[in-house]
């Protein structure tokens, strides 16, 4: 950016279909380069899922078959919002230890849309390998599911987008306390009761991340219900949920970092 440019010039000159492009384009390389990587995570998730699902079968039998599709469906969300919520949250711990920081927000886009566009980079790449997981799983139980793709892909990503705002608030969090990596890693074993939440017999829980999408995704794998055969009371509640977290983690993420600015402690670790 040059001296006589404002960031508004900047951004025009730089574009953001141009950042698009270039955040997608480092997500493959990272993908391509280090396989050893992206297949030990799908590893390590078909490994937590043969020990639930064998250690399940050994002690209660009959009643893990009988619920079986709706686990499937179930951990396949949360490897999804596992990946969503990490790649934003880790990400951002990352370039606060690598003081990299203020580097991203001294560019004409800030740190938060490209934090954003960073997170939506590895939610398709979180998507791509959670499908070979999804697969997996479906042939090792012998399961079979109503995949219909446009219904499932609408319902699964507006359902992560409620998480990619709780890695916007927790990478806020990061910014101003640096170390806390415990407690953000604690965070994301609560999407396990929230996935599992009885939103039919508690409507009020409909309202926390994950937990309406979670009953919409398991009507849709596991009941072959259409996208267009929701209510518009269904799909208007999680789109309200996936943006309101969404918005509401950005302007945690916002507030944090510029108390973090002001209180001159952005650059430290």
């Amino acid at each position: 950016m040059s001296a006589s440019q404002s960031p508004a010039e900047s951004r025009r000159t730089a574009g953001y279909p141009k950042l698009i492009k270039a955040v997608l384009y480092r997500e493959y390389l990272i993908f391509v380069r280090y396989p050893a990587n992206a297949i030990g995570g799908i590893f390590i998730s078909l490994f937590f899922f043969g020990v639930l699902f064998f250690g399940g079968q050994v002690l209660s039998g009959q009643a893990l078959d009988d619920s079986l599709e709706g686990i499937i469906v179930g951990y396949f969300l949360w490897t999804l919002s596992l990946g969503a919520y990490q790649s934003i949250s880790n990400d951002i711990g990352s370039e606060v230890q690598w003081g990299t920081l203020e580097r991203h927000i001294m560019t004409p886009f800030g740190f938060a849309p490209v934090a954003l566009l960073k997170g939506a980079a590895k939610v398709v790449r979180t998507f791509i390998t959670s499908v070979v997981v999804l697969g997996v799983m479906l042939l090792l139980t012998g399961t079979t599911l109503a995949l219909n793709v446009l219904t499932t892909v609408v319902i699964a990503t507006l359902s992560v987008l409620s998480v990619l705002g709780l890695g916007f608030a927790a990478g806020g969090i990061t910014v101003l306390y640096k170390r806390i990596g415990n407690w953000l890693n604690l965070l994301q074993f609560l999407f396990i009761p929230l996935i599992s939440a009885p939103i039919f017999e508690q409507p009020l829980l409909r309202i926390l991340p994950l937990a309406h999408g979670s009953g919409l995704l398991q009507r849709a794998m596991v009941d072959g219900t259409r996208l267009w055969q929701f209510s518009a009371v269904e799909l208007a509640t999680l789109v309200a949920v996936a943006f309101g977290y969404l918005f509401g983690g950005y302007i945690i993420f916002q507030y944090a970092t510029r108390r973090a600015r002001r209180l001159g402690v952005l650059g430290d670790y």
